[in-house]
């Protein structure tokens, strides 16, 4: 999260950009982390 706001802070952003940026970031990352975990949960079982 603290990448997506620092890239729209940066970018000269808004407050509600800022947070954008970072809630998308989050959304990517924690999807990301999501699927790695049942991919090494499933090749692990």
């Amino acid at each position: 999260m603290i990448g997506g706001a620092t890239v729209a802070y940066r970018r000269k952003g808004k407050l509600a950009d800022i947070l954008l940026y970072a809630f998308v970031y989050g959304l990517i990352f924690g999807l990301a982390g999501l699927f790695a975990t049942l991919i090494i949960h499933r090749s692990t079982v």
